[in-house]
């Protein structure tokens, strides 16, 4: 079932909650600038598995409200707090992708974990997301021309194979954000550093992140398992930027073993 969760006046956040009486509970963080549904593969399976899964839209993006202001990594982790605190969450796994991940971090730094029994970490936008050049790049489209940026931003997603109607899907996905969401989510992956959130992480920590990664470089997954204390790290050797999409079956039965 689907509903709005008020994180301050004026402002609510979408919430996907499928099989709410399930006996494990999952929280999936979206990447930039997309919306809980880039997790349908997951939905499809974990759900009829036993899992409650929990899908939650950042402020600006997928169906959640889009104010003006609030684009940054503690604003976007509190929202997540109030969340957590509303739908009364605890002993769950935090998964998160991307900007979805810097976020993850910044929540478990910030509230020392609150609720969290497991983390997992999926091609993570940390410690640094883009480098100041990718994000102008992106900077400029995002706010000339949209469109271009968000099929940029798909043809260099996936290193697998994708249909034109997966890519349209996907593109479709990313344009249901908000222009100034969107653009300011771009200066938040330039300018933040999550280097001193690491040491705070306490939780079990899985990192999958693709090695094709054009994104986020594989590199950092390392520096990550280097950095984050109990954590573990898990190639996925024939994906890109998206390997919950690009090697769904390998990810779903990952992500099961490790929360059972």
């Amino acid at each position: 079932m689907g509903y709005f969760v008020t994180v301050e006046p004026g402002v609510n956040l979408y919430v996907e909650d499928l099989n709410p009486g399930g006996n494990k509970t999952i929280v999936f963080l979206h990447g930039w600038p997309l919306s809980h549904k880039q997790f349908e593969y997951q939905f499809d399976v974990l759900p009829a598995m036993g899992y409650r899964c929990i899908g939650i839209d950042w402020r600006g993006f997928g169906n959640s409200d889009k104010p003006i202001s609030g684009y940054t990594l503690n604003r976007l982790a509190d929202d997540i707090r109030t969340v957590v605190g509303t739908l009364q969450l605890e002993n769950f796994t935090l998964v998160g992708h991307s900007t979805g991940g810097a976020i993850a971090i910044r929540y478990m730094s910030r509230y020392n974990g609150y609720g969290v029994s497991r983390l997992v970490l999926v091609d993570a936008a940390a410690p640094t997301g883009f480098t100041a050049e990718t994000a102008n790049n992106f900077l400029k489209e995002a706010l000339n021309d949209r469109p271009k940026m968000m099929q940029d931003v798909t043809d260099g997603f996936f290193f697998q194979y994708v249909t034109r109607p997966f890519s349209d899907w996907f593109f479709q996905m990313g344009l249901q954000a908000a222009g100034w969401s969107t653009a300011a989510v771009i200066v938040l992956l330039r300018d933040e550093n999550l280097n001193e959130d690491l040491p705070k992480i306490v939780a079990p920590t899985l990192i999958i992140h693709g090695i094709h990664d054009k994104v986020i470089p594989f590199s950092q997954a390392q520096e990550l398992n280097q950095k984050i204390r109990n954590s573990k790290l898990v190639s996925f050797q024939y994906s890109g930027h998206g390997p919950f999409w690009e090697e769904r079956g390998k990810f779903n039965q990952l992500l099961a073993q490790y929360i059972h």
